[in-house]
């Protein structure tokens, strides 16, 4: 059986958005799927897979990585027809923290590697962006830290940092899956320029304040006004987790990517948040837990 060599990659969760970040801002969290990925010559495929979605992911070409895998090596001239995959899943499905960014990233970066790394990061961000259709999840899911991200003329630009704050983030992550396409359906086509104006000045006044380290500036800049009020109705209690984290000592508070997952920033008093919001999302029948998150600084890469 001829076959590349056997490469092992681990990539972060995200959080999209931040608040009024719609579609360009992200953070990746130190939540990681990792993936173990051999191509084959001969037509075959084996997958497996534990963790989060053991029993629910389809374990056939019709498994997302394998997808994207393939989709890889045949922007190449490798004769390359089927793979052994082995993935390990940690990041909670459909609750907003970038599981399905999480698995295209993962394909990427591991069909790259085994293929020798014919494709640089951008390439790899360009291929993640057209699969996903927005970067704001693959950007930090790639690259690590806080990211901003723009598409001019079909090519994608980010930029990459770590904040000059220590943040913590609180996720409260219902027991209920949200589709991004439902959550998706719930938005206008079109919003009045005074929310447009609003969430320009919450987003830069957020970017400016996580890059100076004013905590004052950010504790008044996750509010928007583009998304999230018409996502309310999808995530039962949603104000009501929002107002119990901020009464328990959180800077700030916003949906996590498409939902239903909730976060709240926060420097100090992380458990005290995070009981919180599950005891508000308790009084709406939503039964919820917490993690305590760190930004991962990496992102996807190699591990083996």
């Amino acid at each position: 059986m001829n076959k590349s060599e056997t490469v092992k990659v681990q990539v972060p969760a995200t959080t999209a958005n931040c608040g009024p970040g719609f579609d360009a801002l992200g953070i990746a969290c130190n939540i990681y799927n990792e993936l173990e990925l051999t191509l084959l010559r001969e037509n075959k495929l084996e997958i497996e897979i534990s963790g989060e979605g053991t029993g629910y992911l389809p374990e056939n070409d019709k498994n997302l990585i394998w997808k994207v895998v393939k989709s890889v090596v045949e922007k190449t001239d490798a004769a390359y027809e089927g793979a052994q995959i082995k993935m390990h899943n940690n990041i909670p499905l459909s609750r907003g923290l970038g599981s399905s960014a999480a698995a295209i990233v993962a394909g990427i970066t591991a069909a790259n590697c085994a293929l020798g790394e014919p494709f640089d990061r951008q390439s790899v961000l360009e291929m993640a962006t057209a699969l996903e259709g927005h970067p704001d999840n693959v950007a930090p899911a790639i690259f690590g830290g806080m990211t901003v991200s723009l598409c001019e003329q079909n090519v994608v630009k980010t930029l990459s940092f770590l904040p000059k704050i220590d943040l913590k983030m609180i996720v409260a992550v219902p027991e209920f899956f949200l589709s991004t396409k439902k959550a998706r359906k719930a938005l206008p086509e079109f919003v009045s320029m005074s929310d447009a104006v609003f969430n320009v000045a919450h987003v830069s006044s957020l970017i400016a304040a996580m890059c100076t380290g004013n905590i004052d500036v950010l504790s008044h800049s996750f509010n928007d006004k583009l998304h999230q009020p018409y996502r309310a109705d999808l995530i039962p209690g949603m104000y009501e987790v929002f107002d119990a984290a901020k009464a328990a000592g959180a800077l700030g508070t916003a949906i996590s990517g498409a939902g239903p997952s909730l976060i709240a920033f926060a420097v100090h008093e992380e458990e005290q948040i995070g009981r919180a919001m599950v005891a508000a999302f308790s009084k709406y029948q939503v039964d919820s837990h917490y993690l305590i998150l760190d930004i991962d600084n990496k992102g996807a890469r190699r591990i083996n």
